[in-house]
């Protein structure tokens, strides 16, 4: 069969759209050969379809394999019947049988329809995919497009693609209307065929962190560095900053004139409470700083990236946070494991501590006779 006009179209599709010509011919011969087969054939044989750009041809062929069985299984010829075709024939050959099939023009139309459409789709998408490959780690614009009891999809950038935000990438008590306007973190892209994805947070520490580089000039341009961030959703967030340069206030930058930078974030994230700490080289002095609003006395190294800081009596509800948060959120920013204890407390633990050093400083005392 020849259609020159068909696979010009070939052609320019494979100019357009970028679809490689190879692997639309193998999709198209699989999707006609499975349509003549399902249509013509059933259980009868299998259907080959060949297509030969250069000379234009497209050619159909019922292959079967021949079985010494008086009941052949699908795509299998009986050894009688296959000799009456081949002579030649013996079990195991495979006959090839060439066919002009019918109806050809309706099937074929609809099938390569349907074939183009799906590259087309697949194309699109996986160069769209591919583009957002750099995406990752970044801030997004979207739009809740459909949420479901456990997911939400959203629309990125200009309606490109669509990104998925899983439940522990949800923040709890955020409520995800269709419609609603949101920012979030581009987390990972998942580039698996047909179960391609885009997966995005609104929970991610950093998520915070590129909301303030959109926030605040100075992190953007480096001269105000983000060293770390320590969150939990919802609820409360910990950002240690610093700066290289001893005429800039870092801690002033990210606020903003009359806190208009730090609440623009705090809005976004629907008023999660943010501190915003200056990083120390010092790790006691930068505990000593991320264990804030509390006021702390001292720290004390007591082993390997493991400390004990010491709050007033009055601080140490304050130090430790609500169920411990303020606690737990410093422990991360930090990497180090931290032993909140009031003065009081300390200070009975060193009196205890003395005692017992001089108990076993003491010579014990004679026998009696």
């Amino acid at each position: 069969m020849v259609n020159k006009d068909f696979f010009a179209a070939l052609a320019d599709l494979e100019r357009e759209k970028g679809i490689s010509e190879e692997a639309f011919i193998e999709a198209l011969s699989n999707a006609l050969a499975s349509a003549y087969k399902k249509q013509y054939y059933g259980d009868a044989g299998n259907v080959e379809v060949r297509l030969n750009p250069e000379k234009c041809t497209i050619r159909f062929f019922l292959t079967q394999t021949v079985v010494d069985s008086d009941e052949p299984q699908d795509g299998e010829i009986m050894l009688e019947d296959a000799r009456l075709k081949k002579k030649s024939a013996k079990v195991g050959d495979i006959l090839s049988e060439e066919f002009v099939p019918k109806d050809f023009t309706r099937i074929a139309a609809q099938t390569a329809k349907q074939v183009i459409l799906q590259k087309i789709h697949e194309t699109e998408r996986d160069n769209t995919l591919s583009e957002f490959s750099d995406k990752e780690g970044e801030l997004m614009s979207g739009l809740v497009r459909k949420v479901d009891m456990r997911n939400v999809s959203i629309e990125l950038g200009k309606g490109q693609i669509e990104g998925l935000m899983l439940p522990q990438d949800q923040v709890p008590g955020e409520r995800y209307n269709v419609g609603d306007k949101l920012k979030v973190y581009v987390k990972r892209v998942r580039n698996g065929g047909r179960n391609a994805q885009v997966l995005v947070s609104r929970a991610a520490p950093g998520l915070v962190k590129r909301l303030f580089e959109e926030e605040v000039p100075e992190i953007k341009q480096g001269i105000v560095t983000i060293k770390s961030v320590a969150r939990e959703p919802g609820h409360r967030t910990k950002m240690a900053i610093a700066t290289e340069d001893p005429r800039i206030d870092a801690v002033g930058a990210c606020v903003g004139n009359k806190g208009a930078r730090v609440n623009a974030v705090v809005a976004e994230l629907g008023g999660e409470k943010i501190d915003i700490i200056l990083w120390s080289e010092n790790p006691l002095e930068f505990i000593a700083k991320a264990l804030s609003p509390a006021t702390v006395v001292s720290v004390t190294q007591i082993g390997d990236k493991a400390a004990v800081a010491v709050v007033p009596d009055e601080k140490l509800s304050l130090a430790i946070g609500r169920d411990g948060q303020n606690a737990r959120l410093a422990a991360r920013l930090t990497g180090w494991k931290i032993d909140v204890k009031s003065e009081s407390a300390a200070e009975k633990l060193n009196l205890e501590e003395n005692i017992e050093a001089e108990a076993e400083a003491l010579p014990e005392a004679p026998a009696e006779e």
